[in-house]
């Protein structure tokens, strides 16, 4: 029940239910149907369908799928899979794309609502109760089921469809469509009419209702009868879980179908692993693939399959450098401690000066600048605590509503559609949670529920909720546990499906859950976000930053922006090369060290943007002097020496985190990832065959962290040690 008076309580803060007078919100029309309930998952792959009476294009792979009035559009985009300068395209194209499921009748429907989902599967109903049909369909699968209410199915195709396996008595049929091969699915019994048109309508025997098709890696027979035997174990729910293991520095996610059987005993399903998921995968791969825009998809059979990751964390913020003096660092933290943060009026660049300077809190720190570092952490707690605290004044300048109707929390002024379209939350709040973990690293009771970090799990639930009965948000809202990584639009309403741009202010994010859930002792809190952080970083290596070299022939040197049927070297906001590759490496601090690039891939990546700019960054050439620190500590320190003392710091950062980070990096040399820890927040530095050992320990109690080259490190607690043999 809504509070007479708006607010909701929660320890020491609140939130207003509810968006005051004047401020926006998204759509009260919600497209699901009549039997399902909020909260309503938004910013996933199959978005669309919840804000549109049919849908955009939303991308499956290796499926593209459309709803329309006709039915459900499916598609194949691997034949057509290309690259150049600008991106890697493959997108859904025009017209009647290969087939579209239907009904055997000629009106249009009037519409298409989520009949349910699941971790990475949607069911869409078209039709009324008794008069339509009901169509499932997931990420990885090649499958779409559909169960049929009376009407008979229909397979339309742009033109006729050449059979090349079974007959009309024939309950399986091969079908080849321009570049593609489809296998279809009926009951046994069932018998097809329309062979050689350019409509299919299948006659199932009574009762038997469903049908399913999948588009298949070739047209061999075995192909076919491999397909067939698991096409009617109707996926009906699909699970991610994840358990983050320190001893072994790794993260096992493990994804598991449910299956129900329509026909026949056989319970397997058929799966197609994308790229970073098969690199680390334990399944029963079967040896074929599909193409897509995320390069080679794997085929495995089972009921689950999982992935161990290496977690690949940071530090909490990188050792002291001792070529700074207290005395230098002192003056480069001026500009932090002076900040003016009147002018701030939006989620997004209040949250980007909070974690500015809660990053510098604590690059004060390692200077034994304590007084400064002080300050600024105050100036932090205060600002947040007035964010975390909602007013039933309407014209309160900063507080989080909740908005019931579809289930999501927004920050109040907000920016970039996070209000009406629900965009980049993981963005916005991930700065909130990376400047309160400066505070709770210092002042844990400060975040305890009882008082501030009440409110700060609700900000984590908006974002990525753990629980999937959770009564106010849905189960990781930004996350797209079967793709990896996070999608920034809450909508998708786009002709190419979902995007992300800013990769690094998700794992910004997700770095913050962690480091918080560490320093509360809160282990599910701390395994969720290794999870998050683990999986986004695997994502993030492979399709913005191209680690593995298997972009296809002529494609940029990386990609600034994901999208479901692309990734392009683009943003929303410029077309300059600086903020092109920079939109995925700030905010810089010490979560971003995943950013360490094989040396060839960074050597490349850098080469490349020298010449896109002639050899001169005129934009946030502090983002990449620390960028390049990481493989060429040298370079990047004779470029910050060059530039003198005028530089102007990008909008998130600091003159004091980047000279402290590229003269630290000068010092310690480059990350050894050959060398791992049984602990989240340890990292080795070689230079010169030199290794020094980092290792911070949040905790309330003595801890020894051991690496595995042997070396022991004891830390106090709520403290660190920078140790060399």
């Amino acid at each position: 029940m809504r509070p007479a008076d708006g607010i909701v309580s929660v320890g020491a803060g609140s939130y207003r239910v509810g968006l005051p007078p004047g401020a926006k919100g998204p759509p009260q029309t919600i497209y699901a149907a009549a039997g399902l309930r909020g909260p309503y998952p938004t910013n996933d792959w199959w978005s669309s369908l919840l804000w549109e009476p049919f849908s955009q294009p939303h991308f499956s792979h290796p499926l593209a799928i459309r709803a329309e009035a006709g039915g459900l559009r499916v598609q194949y985009p691997g034949p057509g899979v290309h690259a150049n300068r600008e991106g890697i395209f493959g997108a859904m194209g025009g017209g009647k794309g290969d087939l579209v499921l239907g009904l055997d009748a000629d009106q249009p429907l009037a519409d298409a609502r989520v009949e349910g989902y699941s971790d990475w599967f949607v069911t869409v109903r078209f039709g009324p109760p008794g008069a339509g049909f009901s169509a499932s369909y997931g990420h990885g699968s090649p499958y779409v089921y559909a169960m049929f209410d009376a009407s008979r199915p229909r397979v339309s195709f742009a033109r006729p469809a050449e059979v090349f396996a079974g007959r009309a008595d024939s309950s399986v049929l091969g079908v080849r469509v321009g570049r593609s091969c489809y296998g279809l699915f009926a009951p046994a019994g069932s018998t097809w009419t329309g062979l050689g048109g350019d409509k299919l309508v299948c006659q199932p025997p009574a009762g038997k209702r469903y049908l399913s098709l999948a588009v298949l890696p070739d047209d061999k027979k075995e192909t076919l009868a491999l397909f067939a035997r698991c096409a009617h174990a109707h996926v009906t729910d699909t699970r991610v879980a994840w358990r983050y293991d320190p001893a072994t520095d790794a993260v096992r996610t493990t994804f598991t179908f449910t299956t129900t059987p329509r026909d026949g005993s056989e319970r397997s399903t058929l799966t197609a692993l994308y790229p970073h998921q098969w690199r680390f995968a334990q399944a029963e791969l079967t040896g074929q693939s599909y193409a897509s825009v995320r390069g080679t998809m794997k085929l495995a059979r089972g009921t689950s399959f999982q992935t161990i990751l290496p977690l690949g964390g940071g530090l909490p913020v990188l050792p002291r450098a001792a070529g700074v003096a207290p005395a230098e660092m002192a003056r480069l933290l001026g500009p932090a401690l002076n900040e003016n943060m009147a002018h701030v009026r939006d989620t997004y660049a209040e949250g980007k000066v909070l974690g500015k300077l809660a990053t510098a809190a604590a690059v004060a720190e390692q200077y034994g600048l304590t007084e400064q570092a002080a300050e600024l952490r105050k100036r932090v707690r205060e600002r947040l605590e007035e964010w975390l605290t909602a007013r039933g004044d309407a014209r309160a300048p900063r507080m989080f509503c909740y908005e019931p109707a579809w289930g999501t929390l927004i920050g109040l002024p907000p920016s970039f559609g996070s209000d009406r379209e629900l965009n980049d939350h993981h963005f916005h709040y991930g700065y909130f949670l990376q400047a309160a973990v400066e505070v709770a690293r210092h002042d844990p009771a400060w975040a305890s529920d009882r008082r501030w970090g009440g409110m700060l799990r609700v900000l984590i639930r908006d974002i990525a909720s753990a629980d999937r009965g959770d009564k106010l948000f849905p189960f990781l809202r930004c996350f797209d546990p079967y793709a990896g990584h996070s999608w920034a639009s809450g909508h998708a309403k786009f002709g190419d499906g979902n995007n992300q741009e800013s990769s690094s202010e998700a794992m910004n994010a997700w770095w913050a859950i962690l480091m918080l859930g560490e320093a509360l002792g809160d282990r599910e809190l701390r395994d969720l976000g290794a999870y998050l952080y683990a999986t986004e970083r695997s994502a993030v290596r492979e399709y913005w930053f191209n680690e593995h070299g298997s972009y296809p022939s002529g494609a940029p040197e990386c990609l600034a922006m994901i999208w479901g049927g692309k990734g392009v070297y683009a943003t929303w906001f410029s077309a300059r090369p600086e903020h092109v590759a920079g939109i995925n490496l700030l905010p810089m601090h010490g979560g971003s060290l995943y950013l360490d690039l094989p040396p060839a891939v960074a050597h490349r990546q850098w080469d490349a943007l020298m010449k896109r700019t002639g050899g001169e960054l005129k934009h946030w050439a502090d983002i990449f002097w620390m960028a390049r620190a990481m493989s060429d500590p040298e370079e990047a320190g004779r470029l910050l020496e060059a530039a003198g003392p005028d530089w102007k710091p990008e909008a998130g950062n600091s003159k004091a985190n980047t000279v402290h980070w590229v003269r630290s990096l000068m010092e310690l040399g480059t990350i050894d990832r050959s060398v791992r820890a049984d602990a989240p927040f340890c990292a080795v530095f070689r230079r010169d065959n030199k290794k020094t050992y980092a290792a911070w320990n949040l905790g309330p109690n003595e801890k020894t962290m051991t690496f595995s080259d042997g070396r022991k490190v004891t830390v106090p607690a709520k403290s660190w040690r920078v140790v060399s043999p």
